[in-house]
């Protein structure tokens, strides 16, 4: 039997920081390692699950488009936005597991930069439809995908400019404390997105374009959008939102 002083000997493999406790798992599930290389962190834990949601979402859209009519002024949108919905959701997945400030320092650059991408990408897939509309004389809001389209554009943009400042601009909110201290709003408004873009992707499967002409099924759409979900959420790390677990 050890003795107390053997006992009391830490291990050479100390017990990862208390913040790396994901929401579904034990500490240290879906935490970066030391000197382990930041694509890694997409596959993490339960990354694999929202890496393949993002395989399954992508060979459903484009399947679709490359085998039905082109429309110079429709076609592009599904196409962008799925393009979209995959960059918004690396951006979380590279970002999630960091713990290190070096880690957190080299994540939220991909970070910036994969949300960057995002955004340019949901824009132009926004003018594409948007001028479609005008050019036919098209009602804007007519199903429920147009309301969660209109609703999950607003709340990227603001989620983007919030981003920005805490990142680049700390004094505009009143310095580099306060800057960090409102980080778990950015995080729980960027998973909030997230889910919103989720919606507005089951509910595109159900318009007369995406459910008639390019034939996609909703059911499919919703199950890569539930792997998505799956191989994301159990990842978030509880202390990062502000939630102290006993």
């Amino acid at each position: 039997m050890p003795s107390p002083r053997q006992r009391a000997t830490p291990s050479a493999d100390p017990p990862p920081p208390a913040e790396s406790e994901p929401l579904l798992g034990g500490p240290g599930d879906a935490i970066q390692k030391p000197n382990a290389s930041l694509v890694s962190n997409l596959w993490l834990g339960t990354g694999w699950l929202a890496l393949a949601g993002l395989v399954l979402l992508a060979a459903l859209i484009y399947s679709a488009l490359f085998t039905h009519p082109k429309y110079p002024l429709l076609t592009p949108h599904p196409s962008l936005q799925t393009l979209g919905t995959i960059s918004l959701t690396l951006a979380i997945l590279v970002l999630q597991p960091t713990a290190t400030p070096e880690a957190k320092a080299l994540g939220q650059k991909a970070h910036a930069v994969l949300q960057l991408l995002s955004l340019l990408l949901f824009t132009a897939g926004i003018a594409v439809i948007e001028t479609n509309k005008r050019v036919n004389r098209l009602e804007h809001f007519h199903s429920l995908h147009g309301y969660l389209g209109a609703l999950t554009g607003i709340l990227f943009l603001g989620q983007y400019v919030f981003g920005v400042m805490m990142w680049a601009t700390p004094r505009a909110l009143g310095g580099e404390a306060k800057a960090k201290a409102l980080w778990k709003y950015h995080r729980w408004g960027g998973y909030g997105l997230l889910l919103s873009v989720m919606a507005a992707l089951v509910s595109a499967a159900e318009t007369d374009y995406v459910k008639k002409v390019l034939g996609v099924k909703t059911w499919a759409v919703a199950i890569a959008v539930g792997l998505v979900v799956a191989g994301t959420f159990p990842r978030i790390q509880v202390r990062k939102l502000g939630i102290h677990r006993q």
